[in-house]
């Protein structure tokens, strides 16, 4: 029986570095195209189809001209409260033991693929706008963006 750790971090959140639009020094450009994107949405638009609705109904009750938001996403952007998303960032073993480019390294792909084609079903109340699982890293890795989950 083949034992290994499960690790997860909540990472910092790297958009350009997730969907590959610079290559870090940790990254094995031979392996990109094995990479698997499960979904890479603008995170604007999704913050637009999230809160525009909320947007205007808290608006409308505004009395104050200054107390109006124009744009939620820039309120959030902008702001030094928020964050604009989340990320975690799931490993199983390490380099060692689960290298991306072995037959554990396939073993750990499988198992990062099921536990994310079923991530967003069994969590609701988050919304999934940009998931990854990186192969061409030292170790296969899954990482995932939930959008900002406060409300007007």
């Amino acid at each position: 029986m083949m034992k290994r750790t499960i690790s997860a971090m909540i990472g910092k959140g790297s958009l350009r570095h997730n969907d590959r639009n610079f290559i870090a020094e940790n990254v094995d450009e031979e392996r990109t195209k094995n990479n698997i994107t499960f979904c890479n949405e603008d995170i604007k638009a999704v913050y637009h189809e999230l809160f525009d609705e909320a947007l205007e109904k808290y608006n409308a009750k505004q009395m104050r001209k200054d107390r109006m938001i124009d744009d939620y996403y820039e309120k959030i952007r902008t702001g030094k409260q928020e964050k604009l998303f989340h990320e975690i960032i799931l490993q199983i073993g390490d380099k060692d033991n689960m290298s991306a480019d072995s037959a554990n390294g396939e073993l750990a792909k499988k198992i990062l693929d099921k536990y994310m084609r079923g991530f967003q079903e069994r969590n609701p109340n988050l919304r999934v706008f940009s998931a990854h699982i990186h192969m061409d890293e030292a170790t296969p890795s899954d990482a995932a963006f939930f959008s900002h989950s406060c409300l007007l």
